[in-house]
Protein backbone atom coordinates (compact mmCIF):
# COMPACT_ATOMS: atom_id res chain seq x y z
CA UNK A 1 0.00 0.00 0.00
CA UNK A 2 2.99 2.32 0.52
CA UNK A 3 3.60 2.42 -3.23
CA UNK A 4 -0.03 3.35 -3.84
CA UNK A 5 0.19 6.18 -1.27
CA UNK A 6 3.23 7.57 -3.06
CA UNK A 7 1.71 7.30 -6.53
CA UNK A 8 -1.60 8.74 -5.41
CA UNK A 9 0.12 11.68 -3.76
CA UNK A 10 1.98 12.31 -7.01
CA UNK A 11 -1.30 12.18 -8.95
CA UNK A 12 -2.90 14.55 -6.43
CA UNK A 13 -0.15 17.14 -6.91
CA UNK A 14 -0.27 16.75 -10.68
CA UNK A 15 -4.01 17.45 -10.61
CA UNK A 16 -3.63 20.54 -8.42
CA UNK A 17 -0.64 22.08 -10.20
CA UNK A 18 -2.94 24.02 -12.55
CA UNK A 19 -4.72 25.68 -9.63
CA UNK A 20 -3.39 28.24 -7.10
CA UNK A 21 -3.87 25.95 -4.12
CA UNK A 22 -1.95 26.51 -0.90
CA UNK A 23 0.40 23.54 -0.29
CA UNK A 24 -0.50 22.86 3.33
CA UNK A 25 -4.23 22.92 2.57
CA UNK A 26 -3.71 20.54 -0.36
CA UNK A 27 -1.72 18.14 1.82
CA UNK A 28 -4.39 18.26 4.52
CA UNK A 29 -7.08 17.33 2.01
CA UNK A 30 -5.02 14.48 0.66
CA UNK A 31 -4.65 12.95 4.09
CA UNK A 32 -8.34 13.50 4.79
CA UNK A 33 -9.07 11.47 1.67
CA UNK A 34 -6.60 8.79 2.73
CA UNK A 35 -8.35 8.55 6.10
CA UNK A 36 -11.80 8.39 4.53
CA UNK A 37 -10.88 5.59 2.15
CA UNK A 38 -9.16 3.67 4.95
CA UNK A 39 -12.10 3.51 7.35
CA UNK A 40 -13.16 0.12 8.77
CA UNK A 41 -15.67 -1.80 6.69
CA UNK A 42 -14.15 -0.87 3.36
CA UNK A 43 -12.73 -3.77 1.41
CA UNK A 44 -13.18 -2.78 -2.25
CA UNK A 45 -13.99 0.95 -2.03
CA UNK A 46 -10.51 1.84 -0.84
CA UNK A 47 -7.55 3.87 -2.07
CA UNK A 48 -6.68 1.00 -4.39
CA UNK A 49 -10.03 1.49 -6.15
CA UNK A 50 -9.30 5.21 -6.55
CA UNK A 51 -5.89 4.34 -7.97
CA UNK A 52 -7.40 2.03 -10.59
CA UNK A 53 -10.11 4.53 -11.53
CA UNK A 54 -7.52 7.26 -12.05
CA UNK A 55 -5.41 4.89 -14.15
CA UNK A 56 -8.39 4.06 -16.34
CA UNK A 57 -9.19 7.76 -16.74
CA UNK A 58 -5.64 8.33 -17.95
CA UNK A 59 -6.21 5.70 -20.63
CA UNK A 60 -9.35 7.53 -21.75
CA UNK A 61 -8.13 11.09 -21.27
CA UNK A 62 -8.07 11.93 -24.99
CA UNK A 63 -11.86 11.60 -24.98
CA UNK A 64 -12.31 13.93 -22.00
CA UNK A 65 -13.46 17.53 -22.32
CA UNK A 66 -12.89 18.55 -18.69
CA UNK A 67 -10.20 16.19 -17.46
CA UNK A 68 -9.61 17.90 -14.07
CA UNK A 69 -13.31 17.60 -13.20
CA UNK A 70 -13.25 13.89 -14.03
CA UNK A 71 -10.13 13.37 -11.94
CA UNK A 72 -11.55 15.28 -8.97
CA UNK A 73 -14.72 13.20 -9.27
CA UNK A 74 -12.62 10.04 -9.11
CA UNK A 75 -10.99 11.20 -5.89
CA UNK A 76 -14.26 12.09 -4.18
CA UNK A 77 -16.92 9.78 -5.63
CA UNK A 78 -16.78 7.16 -2.85
CA UNK A 79 -15.45 9.35 -0.04
CA UNK A 80 -18.70 8.72 1.87
CA UNK A 81 -19.51 5.02 1.67
CA UNK A 82 -21.97 3.27 3.97
CA UNK A 83 -23.58 0.11 2.59
CA UNK A 84 -26.59 0.64 4.87
CA UNK A 85 -27.26 4.15 3.54
CA UNK A 86 -29.10 5.27 0.40
CA UNK A 87 -27.48 8.66 -0.09
CA UNK A 88 -23.77 7.96 -0.45
CA UNK A 89 -23.57 9.71 -3.81
CA UNK A 90 -25.29 12.85 -2.53
CA UNK A 91 -23.13 12.90 0.60
CA UNK A 92 -19.94 12.39 -1.42
CA UNK A 93 -20.93 15.15 -3.85
CA UNK A 94 -21.64 17.53 -0.97
CA UNK A 95 -18.29 16.69 0.62
CA UNK A 96 -16.53 17.34 -2.70
CA UNK A 97 -18.23 20.72 -3.06
CA UNK A 98 -17.23 21.73 0.46
CA UNK A 99 -13.61 20.62 0.19
CA UNK A 100 -12.97 21.88 -3.34
CA UNK A 101 -14.54 25.20 -2.44
CA UNK A 102 -12.11 25.48 0.49
CA UNK A 103 -9.27 24.91 -1.99
CA UNK A 104 -10.73 27.66 -4.20
CA UNK A 105 -11.18 25.43 -7.22
CA UNK A 106 -13.31 27.25 -9.85
CA UNK A 107 -17.05 26.96 -9.27
CA UNK A 108 -17.67 25.63 -12.78
CA UNK A 109 -15.36 22.67 -12.14
CA UNK A 110 -16.87 22.03 -8.71
CA UNK A 111 -20.37 21.92 -10.16
CA UNK A 112 -19.22 19.47 -12.80
CA UNK A 113 -17.55 17.27 -10.18
CA UNK A 114 -20.77 17.11 -8.17
CA UNK A 115 -22.75 16.21 -11.27
CA UNK A 116 -20.34 13.41 -12.19
CA UNK A 117 -20.43 11.96 -8.69
CA UNK A 118 -24.23 11.99 -8.60
CA UNK A 119 -24.18 10.10 -11.91
CA UNK A 120 -22.64 7.08 -10.21
CA UNK A 121 -25.93 6.33 -8.44
CA UNK A 122 -27.50 4.82 -11.56
CA UNK A 123 -24.54 4.78 -13.99
CA UNK A 124 -26.61 6.27 -16.79
CA UNK A 125 -25.65 9.34 -18.84
CA UNK A 126 -26.70 11.40 -21.82
CA UNK A 127 -25.31 10.30 -25.22
CA UNK A 128 -23.36 13.55 -25.62
CA UNK A 129 -21.95 13.68 -22.08
CA UNK A 130 -18.48 12.42 -22.91
CA UNK A 131 -16.91 13.30 -19.57
CA UNK A 132 -19.53 11.26 -17.72
CA UNK A 133 -18.96 8.38 -20.12
CA UNK A 134 -15.23 8.44 -19.41
CA UNK A 135 -15.76 8.66 -15.67
CA UNK A 136 -18.35 5.90 -15.42
CA UNK A 137 -16.40 3.56 -17.69
CA UNK A 138 -13.33 4.09 -15.51
CA UNK A 139 -15.37 3.36 -12.38
CA UNK A 140 -16.63 0.11 -13.93
CA UNK A 141 -13.31 -1.01 -15.42
CA UNK A 142 -13.15 -3.80 -12.84
CA UNK A 143 -16.15 -5.54 -14.40
CA UNK A 144 -14.15 -6.43 -17.49
CA UNK A 145 -11.00 -7.54 -15.71
CA UNK A 146 -9.62 -11.08 -15.82
CA UNK A 147 -11.75 -13.69 -14.00
CA UNK A 148 -9.38 -13.94 -11.04
CA UNK A 149 -9.38 -10.20 -10.38
CA UNK A 150 -13.14 -10.03 -10.87
CA UNK A 151 -13.72 -12.87 -8.45
CA UNK A 152 -11.60 -11.07 -5.86
CA UNK A 153 -13.63 -7.90 -6.48
CA UNK A 154 -16.89 -9.80 -5.95
CA UNK A 155 -15.58 -11.25 -2.69
CA UNK A 156 -14.56 -7.80 -1.44
CA UNK A 157 -17.98 -6.38 -2.26
CA UNK A 158 -19.58 -9.21 -0.30
CA UNK A 159 -17.38 -8.34 2.68
CA UNK A 160 -18.71 -4.79 2.59
CA UNK A 161 -22.21 -6.24 3.01
CA UNK A 162 -21.44 -8.77 5.72
CA UNK A 163 -24.37 -7.41 7.74
CA UNK A 164 -26.74 -8.91 5.14
CA UNK A 165 -27.74 -12.60 5.25
CA UNK A 166 -26.46 -14.66 2.32
CA UNK A 167 -29.82 -15.14 0.62
CA UNK A 168 -30.80 -11.48 0.94
CA UNK A 169 -27.42 -10.38 -0.40
CA UNK A 170 -27.57 -12.84 -3.31
CA UNK A 171 -31.02 -11.59 -4.30
CA UNK A 172 -30.02 -7.93 -4.26
CA UNK A 173 -26.69 -8.50 -5.93
CA UNK A 174 -28.26 -10.50 -8.76
CA UNK A 175 -30.68 -7.65 -9.40
CA UNK A 176 -27.79 -5.23 -9.78
CA UNK A 177 -25.87 -7.57 -12.11
CA UNK A 178 -28.94 -8.24 -14.26
CA UNK A 179 -29.48 -4.49 -14.64
CA UNK A 180 -26.04 -4.19 -16.21
CA UNK A 181 -26.54 -7.24 -18.41
CA UNK A 182 -29.85 -5.88 -19.73
CA UNK A 183 -28.18 -2.76 -21.07
CA UNK A 184 -27.28 -2.46 -24.72
CA UNK A 185 -23.78 -1.50 -23.58
CA UNK A 186 -22.11 -1.72 -20.19
CA UNK A 187 -19.25 0.47 -21.40
CA UNK A 188 -20.08 3.76 -23.08
CA UNK A 189 -16.76 4.71 -24.64
CA UNK A 190 -15.75 2.80 -27.74
CA UNK A 191 -12.30 2.00 -26.34
CA UNK A 192 -13.67 0.36 -23.19
CA UNK A 193 -16.52 -1.28 -25.08
CA UNK A 194 -14.22 -3.07 -27.52
CA UNK A 195 -11.70 -3.95 -24.83
CA UNK A 196 -13.92 -5.07 -21.95
CA UNK A 197 -17.58 -5.51 -22.91
CA UNK A 198 -17.40 -9.22 -23.70
CA UNK A 199 -15.35 -10.14 -20.65
CA UNK A 200 -17.55 -8.00 -18.38
CA UNK A 201 -20.67 -9.83 -19.49
CA UNK A 202 -18.97 -13.18 -18.93
CA UNK A 203 -17.87 -12.10 -15.45
CA UNK A 204 -21.34 -10.89 -14.50
CA UNK A 205 -22.97 -14.08 -15.74
CA UNK A 206 -20.44 -16.20 -13.85
CA UNK A 207 -21.13 -14.31 -10.62
CA UNK A 208 -24.87 -14.74 -11.09
CA UNK A 209 -24.36 -18.48 -11.45
CA UNK A 210 -22.39 -18.53 -8.20
CA UNK A 211 -25.09 -16.53 -6.45
CA UNK A 212 -27.74 -18.95 -7.70
CA UNK A 213 -26.12 -21.60 -5.52
CA UNK A 214 -27.25 -19.73 -2.40
CA UNK A 215 -30.80 -19.07 -3.51
CA UNK A 216 -33.59 -20.09 -1.06
CA UNK A 217 -34.28 -23.29 -3.00
CA UNK A 218 -30.73 -24.44 -2.28
CA UNK A 219 -30.87 -23.73 1.44
CA UNK A 220 -31.31 -26.75 3.68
Amino acid sequence: MGKIYHELLTKWWQLLQSFPVEQTAAEDVFWQLVAAYSTPGRYYHTLEHIYHVLSAIKTLQNQAQDLPAIQFAAWFHDVVYDTQAQDNEQQSASYAVEILSSLQIPHSIIARVASLILGTKHHQVEPDDFDAQVFLDADLEILGSNPQRYHQYARLIRQEYLWMPDVEYATGRKQVLHQFLHRDRIYLTNLMFHKFESSARQNLQAEIMRLEQISPANQS
